[in-house]
């Protein structure tokens, strides 16, 4: 594997990005933890434009199913500490250097989000990683998990007219965790906290309810499920515990159980804070893309060794402090791996061939 990396951005505290469509054609937005900019760039990594400049605070960032020039982002969730004022904006180009933000919902302390599309219909899921907080450092307000039907017209909606959020479940501290994946041809998300690792599945129809299935037990701060061994059941990758230090893959036994195939063998010292995580095909294997924000500060790829009948690792980068990771391929057919270096303010632009 040859990587080639490009710097196309210094941006302090980088951390959330996602793809999106800007008059057709494809590009990625990035984003800061703190009061920082939203950049807009083409799919070769070149700076097109400013979004915004100050009143970040974002963690997630997804596109709007079928528009042009639109995605959703939260803002003002700067940590833990500080996310009372968290919500999720609509964000929605007007013209060239010209974009509106208007609130999509209020949702206090809010960290992940994502469309989920099943039957027809979109959903918007939300994850809020606490309920509340008199101190620095507070655990003591468990978060949630919320969901809603995403309309097909956004247009109604504004901070004086928030779209409803329904409760799907409570408790869950250090919610944290999420990753949307296809689960029996619709999609689904994997939610991770302190109880664990638990799958939400959007209603099989609109106005049913959705389906919570548990699937570990343990402590989860990032979790992927991926058949990475083509045995045709999926891998369970686990990042544990909360912003922790260990890597494991678990493999389904005889009895459908997950159980521990893998732990990635560098002293845990150095894999403090494992943050960044991405799952995709890349050079034609199924790769789990991992990076942490302590310790040695490495970003590394996961693929199985059919030959070795064992998993492998190769390193992306070193000493960067990944915070998020995102995949395509590009019009070239080339993989291209972009990251929020966050820990030295670096977004970082990949390209991966044999």
């Amino acid at each position: 594997m040859k990587v080639e990396k490009k710097v196309i951005a210094t941006l302090p505290k980088c951390y959330a990005m996602s793809e999106v469509t800007v008059e057709g054609k494809h590009c990625f937005v990035a984003a800061a933890e703190k009061d920082d900019p939203c950049y807009l760039f083409a799919e070769d990594g070149t700076k097109l434009e400013t979004i915004w400049t100050e009143m970040g605070g974002v963690m997630t960032i997804t596109p709007v199913p079928g528009a042009d020039g639109q995605f959703l982002s939260t803002r003002q969730f700067y940590s833990p500490n500080d996310g009372f004022k968290a919500r999720i904006e609509i964000v929605t180009r007007i013209a060239k250097d010209k974009w509106e933000t208007r609130t999509l919902c209020k949702a206090p302390f809010v960290h992940r989000f994502g469309i989920l599309r099943r039957g027809g219909t979109n959903y918007l899921i939300v994850c809020c990683i606490k309920g509340g907080m008199e101190y620095k450092n507070d655990w003591n307000w468990p978060g949630a998990t919320y969901g809603a039907v995403l309309p097909d017209d956004l247009t109604p909606y504004n901070d004086s007219n928030p779209l409803e959020l329904t409760l799907l479940m409570d408790d869950m501290l250090k919610n944290h965790g999420y990753c949307k994946m296809s689960y029996g041809g619709y999609d689904a998300a994997l939610v991770g906290s302190e109880e664990g690792a638990f799958l939400f599945s959007p209603p099989a129809v609109p106005g049913g309810d959705w389906e919570i299935e548990e699937i570990l037990n343990s402590p989860t701060s990032d979790a992927v499920l991926a058949d990475f061994d083509g045995d045709g059941k999926p891998e369970l990758g686990v990042i544990a515990p909360f912003h922790g230090n260990s890597l494991t893959i678990y493999h389904l036994d005889e009895h459908d159980n997950y159980v521990p195939q893998w732990k990635y063998s560098a002293p845990e010292k150095e894999t403090e804070m494992i943050h960044a995580t991405w799952v995709d095909e890349i050079l034609g294997k199924l790769t789990w893309v991992v990076g942490w924000r302590k310790g040695t500060k490495d970003t590394i790829l996961i693929t199985w060794d059919a030959e070795a009948g064992n998993y492998k690792t190769e390193f992306l980068d070193r000493n960067t402090g990944a915070a998020n990771a995102l995949h395509f391929i590009d019009k070239d057919g080339k993989d291209i791996i972009v990251c929020t270096n966050r820990e030295i303010d670096e977004l970082a632009y990949y390209t991966v061939t044999e």
